[in-house]
Protein backbone atom coordinates (compact mmCIF):
# COMPACT_ATOMS: atom_id res chain seq x y z
CA UNK A 1 0.00 0.00 0.00
CA UNK A 2 1.44 3.88 -0.84
CA UNK A 3 3.03 6.26 1.87
CA UNK A 4 2.43 9.37 1.48
CA UNK A 5 6.01 11.11 1.94
CA UNK A 6 5.52 14.68 3.46
CA UNK A 7 8.74 17.29 1.41
CA UNK A 8 12.29 16.54 2.90
CA UNK A 9 11.04 14.96 6.23
CA UNK A 10 13.33 11.74 7.50
CA UNK A 11 13.06 10.22 10.88
CA UNK A 12 15.51 11.91 12.10
CA UNK A 13 15.26 15.58 10.45
CA UNK A 14 11.80 17.15 10.23
CA UNK A 15 12.12 20.83 9.47
CA UNK A 16 9.23 23.45 10.69
CA UNK A 17 8.75 24.23 7.13
CA UNK A 18 8.89 23.26 3.42
CA UNK A 19 9.50 26.24 0.53
CA UNK A 20 10.66 23.62 -1.84
CA UNK A 21 9.96 24.77 -5.08
CA UNK A 22 9.24 21.18 -6.08
CA UNK A 23 7.51 19.69 -2.98
CA UNK A 24 6.95 22.59 -0.73
CA UNK A 25 3.60 23.39 0.88
CA UNK A 26 5.00 26.48 1.95
CA UNK A 27 5.72 27.74 -1.18
CA UNK A 28 3.07 29.55 -2.67
CA UNK A 29 3.93 29.65 -6.00
CA UNK A 30 5.94 25.97 -6.45
CA UNK A 31 4.36 22.59 -7.57
CA UNK A 32 3.52 21.34 -4.62
CA UNK A 33 3.77 17.75 -6.14
CA UNK A 34 2.80 14.71 -3.48
CA UNK A 35 5.05 11.89 -3.77
CA UNK A 36 4.01 8.44 -1.57
CA UNK A 37 6.38 5.29 -1.65
CA UNK A 38 5.55 2.00 -3.28
CA UNK A 39 6.82 -0.28 -0.99
CA UNK A 40 6.64 -3.17 -2.70
CA UNK A 41 8.70 -1.81 -5.82
CA UNK A 42 10.57 0.49 -3.54
CA UNK A 43 10.11 3.25 -5.94
CA UNK A 44 8.63 6.76 -5.36
CA UNK A 45 5.74 7.87 -7.02
CA UNK A 46 3.73 10.67 -8.40
CA UNK A 47 1.00 12.03 -10.49
CA UNK A 48 0.38 14.60 -11.13
CA UNK A 49 -0.87 17.60 -14.44
CA UNK A 50 1.57 20.46 -15.69
CA UNK A 51 -0.86 23.46 -16.41
CA UNK A 52 0.44 26.58 -19.16
CA UNK A 53 2.38 28.32 -16.83
CA UNK A 54 5.32 25.17 -17.23
CA UNK A 55 5.25 26.09 -21.06
CA UNK A 56 8.49 25.32 -22.99
CA UNK A 57 7.47 24.63 -26.61
CA UNK A 58 4.02 25.23 -27.58
CA UNK A 59 1.55 22.93 -25.73
CA UNK A 60 4.50 21.53 -24.00
CA UNK A 61 6.57 21.55 -20.64
CA UNK A 62 9.76 23.62 -20.19
CA UNK A 63 13.15 20.89 -20.11
CA UNK A 64 13.94 22.73 -17.23
CA UNK A 65 10.75 22.17 -14.93
CA UNK A 66 11.36 18.71 -16.56
CA UNK A 67 14.71 18.80 -15.19
CA UNK A 68 12.97 19.97 -11.37
CA UNK A 69 10.64 17.13 -11.30
CA UNK A 70 12.97 14.64 -12.33
CA UNK A 71 15.63 15.61 -9.29
CA UNK A 72 12.81 15.78 -6.76
CA UNK A 73 11.92 12.32 -7.79
CA UNK A 74 15.70 10.87 -7.42
CA UNK A 75 15.76 12.97 -3.86
CA UNK A 76 12.71 11.38 -2.18
CA UNK A 77 14.72 8.28 -2.51
CA UNK A 78 17.22 9.10 0.16
CA UNK A 79 14.61 8.58 2.38
CA UNK A 80 14.92 5.07 2.34
CA UNK A 81 18.09 5.45 3.87
CA UNK A 82 16.84 8.17 6.43
CA UNK A 83 19.42 10.76 4.82
CA UNK A 84 19.01 14.07 3.45
CA UNK A 85 21.40 14.16 0.38
CA UNK A 86 21.72 17.12 -2.20
CA UNK A 87 22.40 16.81 -5.72
CA UNK A 88 26.10 16.45 -6.92
CA UNK A 89 24.86 16.03 -10.56
CA UNK A 90 22.42 14.94 -12.70
CA UNK A 91 21.90 14.16 -16.69
CA UNK A 92 18.46 14.10 -18.29
CA UNK A 93 17.56 12.42 -21.36
CA UNK A 94 14.36 14.13 -22.89
CA UNK A 95 13.21 11.52 -24.68
CA UNK A 96 9.51 12.76 -25.89
CA UNK A 97 7.96 16.37 -25.38
CA UNK A 98 6.14 16.06 -22.24
CA UNK A 99 2.62 17.48 -22.84
CA UNK A 100 1.13 19.83 -20.47
CA UNK A 101 -2.47 19.44 -19.13
CA UNK A 102 -2.52 15.57 -19.42
CA UNK A 103 -2.20 12.91 -16.52
CA UNK A 104 1.55 12.43 -15.87
CA UNK A 105 3.72 10.28 -13.41
CA UNK A 106 7.08 10.32 -11.53
CA UNK A 107 8.49 7.32 -10.39
CA UNK A 108 12.29 7.61 -8.59
CA UNK A 109 14.05 4.26 -7.21
CA UNK A 110 17.87 3.61 -6.11
CA UNK A 111 20.52 2.51 -8.04
CA UNK A 112 23.41 2.23 -5.79
CA UNK A 113 24.75 3.44 -2.57
CA UNK A 114 28.48 3.63 -1.83
CA UNK A 115 28.76 5.46 1.60
CA UNK A 116 27.44 8.87 1.37
CA UNK A 117 26.78 8.70 -2.53
CA UNK A 118 23.94 7.44 -3.51
CA UNK A 119 22.88 6.93 -7.38
CA UNK A 120 19.46 7.29 -8.39
CA UNK A 121 17.57 7.31 -11.35
CA UNK A 122 13.73 8.61 -12.33
CA UNK A 123 11.61 8.51 -15.26
CA UNK A 124 8.61 10.62 -16.36
CA UNK A 125 5.65 8.33 -17.66
CA UNK A 126 2.19 9.38 -20.04
CA UNK A 127 -0.82 8.07 -19.24
CA UNK A 128 0.41 4.91 -21.75
CA UNK A 129 2.58 4.18 -20.00
CA UNK A 130 5.37 5.48 -22.11
CA UNK A 131 8.71 7.42 -20.95
CA UNK A 132 9.25 10.80 -21.79
CA UNK A 133 11.79 11.73 -19.97
CA UNK A 134 15.00 10.22 -18.18
CA UNK A 135 17.28 10.90 -15.70
CA UNK A 136 20.09 9.84 -13.26
CA UNK A 137 21.60 11.37 -10.32
CA UNK A 138 24.50 11.60 -8.00
CA UNK A 139 23.46 12.29 -4.33
CA UNK A 140 25.54 13.25 -1.42
CA UNK A 141 24.34 13.14 2.14
CA UNK A 142 24.86 15.73 4.51
CA UNK A 143 24.10 16.95 7.68
CA UNK A 144 21.02 19.50 7.18
CA UNK A 145 21.79 21.07 10.96
CA UNK A 146 25.47 21.91 10.05
CA UNK A 147 24.72 23.00 6.53
CA UNK A 148 21.29 24.92 6.62
CA UNK A 149 20.75 25.38 10.22
CA UNK A 150 21.29 28.98 10.35
CA UNK A 151 18.87 29.22 7.52
CA UNK A 152 15.95 27.60 8.99
CA UNK A 153 12.63 29.36 10.07
CA UNK A 154 12.09 28.16 13.44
Amino acid sequence: MPRKIHGHETAHHKPPKNHCFACGPDNPEGMHLKFTLDEARQTFVCRFRLGKRYTGPPGHCHGGIIATILDDAMGKVNKLHHVIALTKEMTVEYLKPVPLHKPLRVEGREVSVHGRQHINMAEILNENNKVLARSRGTFIAIDPEKMFGKFVER
